[in-house]
C-alpha cells in the first residue's frame, strides 16, 4: 500500500524505518515545523525530518492541519492509508482522507495510559507490564477501535529510555503487521471498553513539578519516579548544603531501592544513599545545576555527603 507517515520525535523514527523496509511504499511524511532551539536559536528539524532528509520523500510541515493547501497536498499523494506515531491530534478533515483509514501506534495497552506520556507513567506507577496498540483514529484522541496489541513485561530496574527503545522495536513490527492485514482485508477491530477506560490510569503530559522528588514517599515509589523519568526529562530534587547555607538543584538519573532505616544522605559502595519512607534509594548518576552530568564517585571528589541534606518538596 501507499503510506503517508505522520510523526515527529525519535520514537517515530524507528517505526518509519520499519515501514520503509517493508513491502509498503512511504509516499510522504508529515512532521512538525522546524523550530528555533539552543543558545543561537537556530532552526532545528524534527527527528523524523532529519532521518529522511536525504531520501527524496516529500515532507509536509503544516502549521495548521486544516489549511487547504496542506489538505490538497495530502490528497495529491494519493495514499491508501495514513500511519500516525507521536504526532498531533488530527482533525477529521485529515484522518478521513485515505480510503483504508488512518491508524495510530500508541505506546500502551489501550485503554490504559491514554495521553502524551504512556512510557513514563507505566514505570512511575509501578506497572508489571505495558505494550503497544494499533488503532483507527477517530474524533477523540486515543479512543479509536483497537486493531492489534502486543504486551511487554517490565523488569524491576527498567528505565523510561530502555522501555522506549524496546517499544520502538515491538511497535515497528506491530505496525507493519497491522498494515499487512489491512491490505488483504484480514484485520478485525473492536471498540475500546469505555467502562474499563473510566477506571484506567492516564498518561498526561510530564511537567517540571511532576519530576520533583518527594523524599517522604515510599522508597519504591521514589525509585519508580526516578526510573520513569530517566534519562529525560529526569527526576530532580533540591538539596541543602549545610556548610554553605545554600541550596542546589540536582537531577537524578538512576536508582536502586533498598530496605533499611536511614536518616541522612550517606556514601555507599555503589553511590549515594538517599533516605525515604520505609527505606532508601541508591543513586549512581547525578547532575548538579550548573555542572555536567557525572557519576556520584566523581561528585564525591569535591563534596562531602555529610554537608548535604534533603529538603521538603515544594
Amino acid at each position: 500500500m501507499k503510506v503517508v507517515f505522520m510523526g515527529t520525535p525519535e520514537f517515530a523514527v524507528g517505526i518509519l524505518e520499519a515501514l520503509m523496509n517493508s513491502q509498503h511504499q512511504v509516499v510522504g511524511v508529515v512532521t512538525a515545523a522546524d523550530k528555533p532551539a539552543g543558545r543561537g536559536l537556530q532552526l532545528r528539524e524534527s527527528a523524523v525530518k532529519q532521518h529522511i532528509s536525504l531520501l527524496g520523500i516529500p515532507v509536509l510541515q503544516p502549521e495548521k492541519l486544516k489549511d487547504n493547501e496542506f489538505l490538497n497536498s495530502l490528497k495529491e499523494l494519493n495514499a491508501d492509508i495514513f500511519v500516525v506515531v507521536a504526532f498531533r491530534m488530527l482533525p477529521k478533515e485529515v484522518w478521513e482522507i485515505p480510503a483504508k483509514g488512518t491508524i495510530n501506534l500508541h505506546a500502551s495497552l489501550l485503554p490504559k495510559y491514554r495521553g502524551a506520556a504512556p512510557i513514563n507513567w507505566a514505570i512511575i506507577n509501578g506497572e508489571k507490564e505495558t505494550g503497544v496498540t494499533t488503532f483507527f483514529i477517530n474524533e477523540v484522541i486515543d479512543t479509536g477501535s483497537i486493531l492489534l496489541q502486543r504486551t511487554v513485561q517490565l523488569s524491576k530496574n527498567i528505565t523510561a529510555g530502555e522501555l522506549h527503545d524496546e517499544l520502538v522495536a515491538v511497535g515497528a513490527q506491530l505496525t507493519v503487521e497491522t498494515l499487512n492485514l489491512i491490505e488483504i482485508d484480514k484485520i478485525t477491530s473492536h471498540r475500546q471498553d469505555e467502562l474499563l477506560a473510566k477506571n484506567a490510569p492516564h498518561a498526561p503530559k510530564i511537567f517540571k513539578d511532576t519530576c520533583q522528588i518527594n523524599w517522604e514517599m515510599d522508597f519504591r515509589d521514589v525509585d519508580n519516579l526516578i526510573r520513569g523519568l530517566s534519562p529525560y526529562p529526569a527526576a530532580w530534587c533540591r538539596l541543602h548544603n549545610k556548610g554553605k547555607a545554600s541550596f542546589s538543584v540536582f537531577k537524578v538519573f538512576d536508582s536502586t531501592p533498598i530496605h533499611g532505616d536511614y536518616s541522612a544522605i550517606q556514601q555507599h559502595l555503589d553511590g549515594l544513599i538517599f533516605p525515604c519512607k520505609n527505606g532508601a534509594v541508591i543513586v549512581r548518576t547525578i547532575q548538579q545545576e550548573g555542572k555536567r552530568k557525572m557519576t556520584v564517585k566523581e561528585w564525591l571528589a569535591g563534596n562531602n555527603p555529610k554537608d548535604w541534606e534533603c529538603t521538603p518538596r515544594d
